[in-house]
């Protein structure tokens, strides 16, 4: 079989390999760009295939429950009641799983998330499969 004849190799790890890196990259003081797979894998590289991955952010205000009768009789004025408290901390969601909570900031005229509890990295990292 010829080079040209031989499967390509995926440029992307495999599931263990990748929590191995994760693992590895949260457990190390150094920077991300510093961080390579661990000795003893197939091929040693870091993180920067991930740099350009597109990632899904959301904060979450409250939620209600909401009858479709309801909803349809809405307009504009109408009022909510989420289950939140306005003492309570917002959900910051990346691609729909929880990652940190925090409270409502002003940036000029826009609002922000001032993270106040981000979620333990085992946490994280157990809740990817």
């Amino acid at each position: 079989m010829s080079p040209a004849d031989a499967p390509e190799k995926d440029p992307r790890p495999d599931p263990e390999e990748l929590r191995d890196l994760l693992e590895e990259s949260f457990n190390g003081s150094g920077s991300f760009d510093e961080i390579s797979a661990p000795e003893g894998t197939a091929q040693s590289r870091g993180l920067q295939f991930l740099y350009d991955v597109p990632l899904q952010v959301s904060v979450e205000v409250g939620r209600c429950k909401i009858l479709l009768k309801d909803l349809l009789e809405m307009g504009a004025g109408q009022i909510i009641e989420l289950d939140k408290t306005t003492d309570e901390p917002l959900d910051l969601y990346v691609n729909s799983r929880l990652i940190a909570r925090g409270k409502p900031v002003m940036i000029g005229d826009k609002f922000g998330i001032k993270l106040t509890d981000v979620i333990s990295t085992s946490d994280r990292i157990e809740k990817l499969g």
